[in-house]
This record gives C-alpha cells, sequence and structure tokens, in this order.
C-alpha cells in the first residue's frame, strides 16, 4: 500500500511505515484516505525521515493516528528531525486534539473481543502448522533429533517438579477422604471411601491436578524463557544464521513434557491415594492393611490406563501454548508478564476443557 505520502513495509515481527512528501495542510486530507485503510496487527515502526514538509496540520494528523495505532500495538517512531520533535511537542501539550470516536457499544466491545480472539486462534494454529512440519521433518531427518535436550527438559521439568507434585496430591487425597467420610459415615458405609478416593484420584483428579500445577510451573517456564529470547533477539539470530527455532526450542520442550507428565500423574496417583489413607486412618480408623486390600478389590487396572491416557494430550497442550505465548512477547518486559499469565490461563482452561471431554467421551463408550 505504498503511495507519494508513505510507504507500507510488512516484515515476521512488524511493520514499517515510512512517510515522505509533505504533511501539509494541503495534503492531510488525502493522507488520511490513505492512512484509514491501514491493516495492523503487530508493532510498527513509523520512520519520518523522509517527510520534506511538516506544519501543524500534519502532526495534528500524526499525533491522533499515532494514539489510534498505539491503542491496539506498540509503535516505535525512528527518523524525527529535532523541529518535528519540538512541534510535537508543544502541539501536544497546548492544543486538545478533539477526536470524533464514537463511544463503542456493547456489542461492538464485544465484537471486538471475538475478533482478538479469533486472530489469536488463528495464529496458534499457524504455530501448530509449523510445529507439525517439524515433528515430519524430525521423522524424515532422525540425526536431527535432539536427545540431549530432551533429556534435559525431562528433568526439570518431570524430576524437579516431583516435590510440589507429590505435596498437593498428597493434600488433594487427604481432603477427598476427609470430605467423603463425613458423608459416608452417616450410612455407615466408610469402607467406600477407598472406593471414591481409589477411583476419582487414577482417573480424575490426579492427571488433571497434574497438569494444572506443571501448567503454572512448567508451561509459565517456557513462554518467559522463550519470550526473554525474542526480547534479547537470539531468535533472531538463529533465523539470521539458517536454525529453525521450533526444531532447537520448542520440540524438544513439547516432547519432554509427553514423556514426563505421564511419569508424574503415576506418581501423583500413588502419593494421592496415600494421603487418603491417612485421612482414613485418621477419620474412620480404617487400617491401611483393609484399605489396600478394598483397594485391590475395587480399583481395576482400567482406572489407571484411563487416567494416564489424558497424560500425552495435556502436556502437549501446556508446552505448545507455553511456547506459542513466548514467541508472541513483544520487545518490552512487560509483555514477559502479561503473556505468561495468558499461557496461565490458556493451559490451565484447556486442561480443564480436555478433562470434561475425556469424561464425555469415557461415558459414552462405557468405560
Amino acid at each position: 500500500m505504498n503511495n507519494i505520502y508513505f510507504i507500507y513495509e510488512e516484515y515476521h515481527d512488524y511493520i514499517k511505515l515510512i512517510s515522505q512528501g509533505e504533511w501539509t495542510l494541503a495534503t492531510v486530507r488525502q493522507i488520511e484516505e490513505k492512512i484509514t485503510k491501514i491493516s495492523y496487527d503487530k508493532k510498527i515502526v513509523w520512520d519520518l525521515s523522509n517527510v520534506s514538509s511538516f506544519d501543524s496540520s500534519g502532526v495534528v494528523l500524526f499525533i491522533e493516528y499515532y494514539r489510534a495505532f498505539q491503542k491496539r500495538v506498540e509503535v516505535e517512531v525512528v527518523g524525527y528531525t529535532p523541529k518535528q520533535k519540538e512541534m510535537y511537542r508543544l502541539i501536544s501539550k497546548d492544543l486538545e486534539i478533539k477526536t470524533e470516536y464514537k463511544k463503542e457499544s456493547i456489542f461492538e466491545k464485544i465484537g471486538k473481543k471475538a475478533y482478538e480472539v479469533i486472530f489469536d486462534i488463528f495464529d496458534f494454529i499457524n504455530f501448530l502448522g509449523h510445529l507439525f512440519l517439524t515433528f515430519l521433518n524430525i521423522f524424515i531427518h532422525p540425526k536431527d533429533f535432539r536427545i540431549k535436550e530432551i533429556v534435559y527438559h525431562i528433568h526439570k521439568s518431570g524430576l524437579n517438579a516431583l516435590i510440589i507434585i507429590g505435596l498437593t496430591s498428597f493434600l488433594v487425597g487427604m481432603v477427598i477422604a476427609y470430605q467423603g467420610s463425613v458423608e459416608l459415615a452417616k450410612f455407615g458405609a466408610d469402607i467406600f471411601i477407598v472406593d471414591t478416593v481409589g477411583i476419582s484420584i487414577t482417573r480424575e483428579l490426579g492427571p488433571m491436578i497434574t497438569a494444572i500445577v506443571i501448567a503454572g510451573r512448567s508451561g509459565s517456564a517456557y513462554t518467559a524463557e522463550i519470550g526473554a529470547m525474542k526480547i534479547t533477539e537470539e531468535i533472531s539470530a538463529m533465523r539470521t544464521m539458517g536454525f529453525d527455532p521450533y526444531a532447537f526450542l520448542v520440540l524438544p520442550r513439547v516432547i519432554a513434557l509427553m514423556v514426563a507428565l505421564p511419569l508424574l500423574i503415576f506418581f501423583s496417583d500413588i502419593v494421592g491415594i496415600l494421603g487418603g489413607m491417612v485421612a482414613s486412618k485418621m477419620q474412620l480408623g480404617i487400617s491401611m492393611t483393609q484399605f489396600i486390600d478394598r483397594l485391590y478389590e475395587v480399583l481395576d487396572v482400567k482406572e489407571y490406563i484411563l487416567g494416564m491416557i489424558k497424560g500425552p494430550i495435556f502436556a502437549f497442550v501446556i508446552a505448545s501454548i507455553g511456547c506459542f505465548r513466548g514467541f508472541q512477547v513483544s520487545d518490552n518486559t512487560e509483555s514477559i508478564g502479561l503473556h505468561t499469565t495468558s499461557s496461565v490461563v490458556n493451559s490451565i482452561f484447556l486442561v480443564i476443557a480436555f478433562d470434561a471431554l475425556f469424561s464425555v467421551i469415557y461415558t459414552e463408550f462405557g468405560l
């Protein structure tokens, strides 16, 4: 979208808008007709070095659209002269620029939010496309498989998370046993607390609690790590040297979490049942021998398997969203915090949504 007043150039991470010619009272109408048609969805670098003439009308027009762009994306202004800077300072300070923005209705706000969500979904689908192509390339060229990095991330995301996973699962098991024992004791059905703890932990709560903890711990770390690399331009340097960031940064993290999470779920199941066992002994007087004997009767291997199947799916969701949000980080530290928060919220929501989907599927198939 180039014309005599500005040049529009689109790059991978930003849009460059190069102003040129005369930005004066005589030309502002023509400039505005063109500039309103600009589409933008990422950082704008606005270059003023080619402007030959700039009067107060041109500065007012610049300020109006500079502020309008800033409402949606980050804007960086370069190439301005001291005279232009002084005009901007005086006019923005001494004049109240009255923009004719109509107050948005609730439907407009909903529409804009829906548009942002849809656009975000398209970006994520594009990210998944790149990721699956990288998976395919690894199968075609196994020598590119980065074993060392995968083992490192399994240790970092799996082994280092054992303590927090164990503590959380133990407490959840105790809570289920305590709460369930109150109701079951009314009917003299104390022993059924074993059924409640065993099946609920292995089938539902173990996988979901583990995934939620990992989303807050490892998913957020993925976003922060990749986001920091983007700010320091390490990712751009990798692309310049011909390395694929998806193969070096995303794929090892995804595979590592898909290996580590099922193991963590198994550990979570054991510790959660142990917590229920301790609470049953304290609250209902059920000995550990009675608890284990009843557990052998009611807890089928199928329950473990149905819970374990969720592990790789949850891991892929958490790791891919964490890395995706990391690539979305812009050139400031505030963006790391915002996208890390988005990563955790999105991961937890999708983990719960997928868990609900699994429940429906299992019920439909009578599992």
